[in-house]
């Protein structure tokens, strides 16, 4: 269902709803009002009945058979009168119809079957007769009927008119989203240009922002993996043809030579795995694939285990240092992040730091937080270096690394609501990860 049709559904049903509660209140007032018309009818012609008489010749007081028209009596067309003394006895009507006698010894209002046939009848004493007045009820009811379908047309006229409109209304009120719609198809697939139209109403300014800013954010998405392709290849590439050309210098020569080049092309081999290892990583950190493996790790655990996963051969030069009072509760994100994360810090740490140096690890817990401070004794790095330590592929001169290790830590950081902190001093850089706990 289009949103056209929805809408002119919603706002027309309220609408409809809203005009029959409103006619069906005019309706009711106006019969009410009606009838309240057509009973002082019956009271005035009562009166003027009354007055008649005081001015006619006398009206036998026995018997029945004195009639007068209508037209003498001055009583409207469809209308009964009917003139009795006080015992009942009829001295006087305006016509044979009805040919039952109306009721007369209740005074005022009262509604009657009279000849199988209801009528309406006001009684007036006047002196020694009473005056009663009479209207069959379904001529008012004809006439109520009348009325009412005559007030009724307007309305419903009024209300297709109305509908008509809305729908109308509607159809130019969502005129801009099919100016969004079109600009959008006539499009090249690859234009990721800012969407400019103009006179946008301000209620759909936003969404219109929004389509920039989506379009903004797919170029930054396609700018950054093109970049990563490139970074990858040109870091792919160097370990390739430093196996190759180690491999050729090995079916060359023999002897120590040979060795070397073999142990050569090994170490290349180890790097370019690294290296793979590290993309595949951060591709599946920064996408949406799931590390949830129902393992909950403590961060006392966590250190252990990322120590253990460094570097074999260097590992012992890691320093844990653990406070007397540790939170137990599980870290509130997948284990397999929190450990790669420290590790890669660990990995850096450890890459930066004299081989006779040390790299210290600290916890602390406070407030379902845990923060890991990792310290090396390296030559630090320039504070305008700073911003590009997660950059993917950023590596200062000194470095040997792949320069992916930061890059995942910070994607880490971002997917699981951590925070990390670099710290710069002359005798090393201190590095601060602060990870959520499970509230206990």
């Amino acid at each position: 269902m289009s949103l056209r049709l929805r809408l002119s559904l919603t706002l027309g049903a309220a609408f409809a709803l809203i005009w029959a509660l409103a006619a069906a209140w005019m309706l009711s007032d106006l019969r009410n009002q009606m009838m309240f018309s057509l009973d002082q009818r019956l009271v005035a012609s009562a009166r003027m009945v009354a007055g008649l008489l005081e001015q006619l010749p006398a009206i036998p007081s026995k018997g029945e058979g004195t009639h007068f028209s209508a037209e003498q009596l001055n009583i409207p067309g469809g209308m009964a009168c009917q003139v009795s003394s006080l015992r009942g006895e009829i001295l006087a009507r305006s016509h044979n119809n009805p040919e039952q006698a109306l009721e007369a010894q209740k005074m005022g209002f009262h509604d009657q079957m009279i000849d199988g046939a209801p009528w309406r009848t006001f009684t007036l004493a006047r002196g020694d007769v009473r005056i009663t007045t009479a209207d069959r009820v379904i001529e008012r009811e004809a006439l109520n009927m009348s009325i009412l379908l005559a007030a009724s047309v307007p309305v419903g006229v009024a209300l297709l008119g109305c509908l008509c409109l809305l729908w109308l209304g509607i159809g130019q009120g969502l005129a801009p989203l099919n100016r969004l719609r079109e600009a959008l198809m006539r499009r090249n697939a690859d234009s990721l240009e800012p969407l400019q139209l103009q006179s946008f109403p301000s209620e759909l300014k936003p969404l219109l922002e929004t389509q920039n800013q989506l379009f903004q954010r797919i170029g930054k998405t396609i700018e950054r993996e093109r970049r990563l392709t490139g970074d990858a290849a040109h870091e792919l590439r160097s370990p390739l043809t430093a196996i190759k050309t180690h491999l050729q210098v090995a079916r060359m020569t023999e002897g120590n030579a040979r060795d070397q080049s073999l142990a050569r092309a090994e170490e290349g081999a180890d790097r370019l795995h690294r290296t793979l290892e590290q993309l595949l990583l951060l591709a599946r950190v920064e996408g949406s694939l799931s590390f949830d493996d129902g393992v909950q790790c403590s961060a006392e655990q966590v250190a252990k285990l990322a120590i253990q996963d460094s570097a074999s051969d260097q590992r012992q030069r890691i320093r844990l240092h653990l406070p007397e009072r540790l939170s137990g509760a599980p870290l509130q994100m997948p284990a397999v992040l929190s450990i790669a994360a420290l590790r890669n810090l660990l990995d850096n740490a450890l890459r930066h730091t004299p081989t006779d140096g040390a790299v210290e690890l600290s916890l602390e817990t406070s407030a379902n937080r845990v923060r890991f401070v990792v310290r090396d004794h390296g030559p630090g790095i320039a504070p305008d270096d700073l911003q590009h330590l997660t950059q993917r592929f950023w590596r200062n001169g000194q470095s040997t690394g792949c320069g992916l290790g930061l890059a995942i830590v910070q994607a880490i950081v971002q997917r699981c609501a951590c925070t990390l902190h670099f710290d710069s001093r002359p005798d090393g850089l201190r590095v601060e990860l602060t990870m959520p706990l499970q509230p206990v």
